[in-house]
This record gives C-alpha cells, sequence and structure tokens, in this order.
C-alpha cells in the first residue's frame, strides 16, 4: 500500500485532510439544496423545500416548517431591496465549501511536503465558517425562533470542518523542519486568500445576473374595491412613526401571518406603517365563509385583540408569540382559551369578549372583507387600495416595499 507521501509512513495530515473534505462535501451538499430551494421560488411560485438532515428529503409546497421560516425570514439573504428575494447567504457558503474542498485535497495529496504557511492557512480560514453559522444559529434561535434542518446541516458541515482545522492546526506543531517545508514567503497565503473570497463570491454574482426582473409583477394582484369600513370597525394600530396607509387581514392565529408580521417588524417597515387592521379569523366559529375551522380559537383570540382596545397591537404580538400554546390550548376547548386570556389582559378583556358590540365589531370586519371579495387566506395586505401579491409578501417584501413604498423602508 502506497501513501500520498512519497511513499513514506502516512502523513498526519492524512485524517484532518479527509475530515476537512468529508465537511466540505456535506456542506456543499446542504448549501446546494438551500441554494435551489431559494431559486426555484423565483418564478413567484409554491415550491416543495428540502429540510431534513437526510440530504434529498423535502416537504410539501403548502406546509409550514421552519426551513420555509428560514427562507422567507429577513436573515436568509442579503441585498433584499436590490433584488427580489435578495442573495439567497447558502450561495457564499456553496463557493466556501467548494474552496475548503479543493484546499483539503491538495493537503491530502501533499502530505509533508505542504508549506507551513499552507497549514496555518487552512487551520485559520477554516474556521470561519463555523464563526458564520454560530451567528446564523443565534439568529435562527432568538430572531426566527427555529431552526431549519436544512441550515443546522451547514451548521454541522462547519463544526466539522473546525475540528480539521484543529488538527491541521495540531499537525503543524509536529511537523519538524525536515518533513515539512518552511514557512517561505507570503505570497501563495494572499493568493489563498483571494481564492476563497472569489470562490464565495462567483456563486452569488452569477446568480445576481439572472435573477429576473419582477417590477412588472408588483402590485398587480387586485385592489380593493371600498377602502373605508363605513362603521370604524377596522382596528388602527399605531405605530411611532406612520408614514404610509395599509390594511392588514390577519388571522392571530395563523403562522403565515405570524411570520408575515415578524417580517415586516424585521425589516424596519412595521413602525413607518399607518396600520388598519382587518381581523380574519379563519375559523368557522365567527367566519361564515368556511365550513369547517383551519384555526379553531382564532374567532375568541381575534375578539380578545378588538377588547385589547388601546392595547390592541400588544394583545395582537402575544397572541404570535403565544402561538403554538394558544393553538394547542384551543384543543382543551374554548373554556380554556378563556382563561389563559383573562390570566394575561385581566377580567375586564375576558367578559369583554361575550360583549354585543365585540361581536358586531368582528362581523363588521368579515363584512368589509367579504364586500372586497378578499380571498379566504391570510395574510392579506393593501397598500392604499393596491393588493400586495402573496409571493410580495414574503421572499420579496423588501424589495416591493422599496419599490411602492419606499418612504417605509429605512
Amino acid at each position: 500500500m502506497t501513501y500520498p507521501d512519497d511513499g513514506q509512513q502516512p502523513s498526519r495530515l492524512q485524517k484532518p485532510a479527509i475530515l476537512g473534505g468529508v465537511a466540505s462535501v456535506l456542506g456543499l451538499t446542504f448549501a446546494a439544496y438551500s441554494s435551489v430551494d431559494y431559486a426555484a421560488h423565483l418564478d413567484r411560485r409554491l415550491h416543495d423545500v428540502h429540510c431534513s438532515l437526510v440530504p434529498g428529503l423535502t416537504t410539501g409546497a403548502d406546509e409550514e416548517n421552519p426551513c420555509r421560516a428560514a427562507m422567507y425570514s429577513a436573515y436568509s439573504a442579503l441585498f433584499r431591496g436590490s433584488y427580489w428575494g435578495g442573495i439567497p447567504i447558502s450561495l457564499f457558503a456553496l463557493g466556501a465549501f467548494s474552496f475548503f474542498f479543493g484546499f483539503a485535497a491538495y493537503l491530502f495529496f501533499a502530505g509533508s511536503r505542504a508549506s507551513k504557511n499552507a497549514l496555518w492557512f487552512f487551520s485559520l480560514a477554516a474556521a470561519t465558517p463555523f464563526a458564520v453559522s454560530a451567528i446564523m444559529f443565534v439568529i435562527s434561535v432568538t430572531k426566527i425562533g427555529s431552526l431549519c434542518k436544512t441550515c443546522v446541516g451547514i451548521y454541522l458541515s462547519s463544526a466539522l470542518l473546525l475540528a480539521a482545522a484543529i488538527l491541521v492546526q495540531r499537525a503543524t506543531k509536529s511537523y519538524g523542519e525536515s518533513s515539512a517545508r518552511p514557512a517561505g514567503k507570503w505570497g501563495p497565503p494572499v493568493l489563498w486568500a483571494l481564492a476563497l473570497t472569489a470562490s464565495s463570491l462567483v456563486p452569488s454574482l452569477v446568480y445576481a445576473a439572472a435573477v429576473p426582473d419582477q417590477r412588472p409583477f408588483l402590485g398587480n394582484c387586485g385592489k380593493l374595491e371600498k377602502t373605508v369600513e363605513p362603521h370604524n370597525a377596522l382596528l388602527h394600530l399605531k405605530t411611532p412613526h406612520s408614514v404610509r396607509p395599509v390594511i392588514l387581514f390577519e388571522d392571530p392565529l395563523c403562522p403565515t401571518c405570524r411570520a408575515f408580521h415578524q417580517r415586516l417588524i424585521a425589516e424596519g417597515a412595521y413602525d413607518r406603517l399607518d396600520i388598519q387592521l382587518g381581523l380574519f379569523p379563519l375559523d368557522s366559529d365567527c367566519n361564515w365563509m368556511l365550513a369547517t375551522p383551519l384555526h379553531p380559537g382564532a374567532c375568541t383570540v381575534s375578539k380578545a385583540v378588538i377588547c385589547g382596545g388601546e392595547q390592541a397591537r400588544q394583545v395582537l404580538e402575544w397572541a404570535y408569540d403565544q402561538q403554538d400554546d394558544l393553538v394547542k390550548v384551543a384543543k382543551a376547548g374554548d373554556a380554556e382559551l378563556r382563561r389563559v386570556i383573562a390570566k394575561r389582559w385581566g377580567p375586564s378583556v375576558s367578559t369583554c369578549l361575550d360583549a354585543p358590540a365585540t361581536k358586531q365589531k368582528l362581523n363588521q370586519e368579515l363584512h368589509f372583507a367579504a364586500d372586497n371579495s378578499i380571498p379566504v387566506s391570510t395574510p392579506q395586505m393593501y397598500l392604499g387600495d393596491r393588493k400586495i401579491c402573496d409571493e410580495d409578501t414574503d421572499l420579496g417584501l423588501r424589495y416591493t416595499l422599496t419599490e411602492l413604498a419606499p418612504e417605509v423602508v429605512p
């Protein structure tokens, strides 16, 4: 048996180089699936997404899952205001892991003939994906509130690459001058750094050049026939810097509405909107447009938002923050849901839930939606009387706001 080290004893670099190569291939695979999912949605349609630690497994186009939530979040791409959907950060990972795979292969075949500069460069540079992954992990936990399994695959790949970097760094201490070539000049590390930068940027530059122009489609999804609710039933949510009127239709137990609300806040746009909120619970208990409830308990929670009065926004955001728990409580019965609402917001709100005026106001909001032929789905967003297309409220949100309402984008 021979080794890629002049036929001598196996190089101490073989194992860390193999580990680095395996880590790079895994990172490449997960980054590629994430990038393909992102690019597929440029046709403005829903598609399946990969969401598994087993590469290749997908979830349905209409299924809510952490990977779709991560993809739609404000943190999954850069330059969202310049390109519809932005440039997915997975493309940078795709290029970086490609570079590290090539460098790991070089170390494997060069063995002790590799210079100490090469070893030091790999041990330092290969730690950078882990640093980026650590930042994205914190964002996923604190901002998005869930972990995308495809993203976790990239995090784990970065951790394996870090382990390889540490082993390579240790190998530099065990190599004497007779086995590993001296450090020599710093020209090669500079070139390697430039190559790593170029490898990381090229996929993003190609993607940016291929992104289709979405401007002809923006705001062409219909208009409101009536922009004023005659009974003043819509809730006016106060924001500190409102500069542009908008009408939103939301269901407080709708996961998509929660994600949309979080995106508006993350983009810095929410507090610049003058919001009229029409509650649209997808619950047949009060919504006659449905035969069966899609979100049981949504009628009761919607009434709680109405009863919040000046605190309507706080009640709505509480419902979004506690949505998973509220959905579980609602399955136990309306009485238990009311108990939870009363515990958090007090007996006055609890009493208000059954007030005739509360039921009437919610009914008027639903009639306003019906009179405008609002689709029986949430969320719905109207800038003035212009409907924002559903796909422009997720991946294309910042780009759409930049084009149609630049004053609300910081």
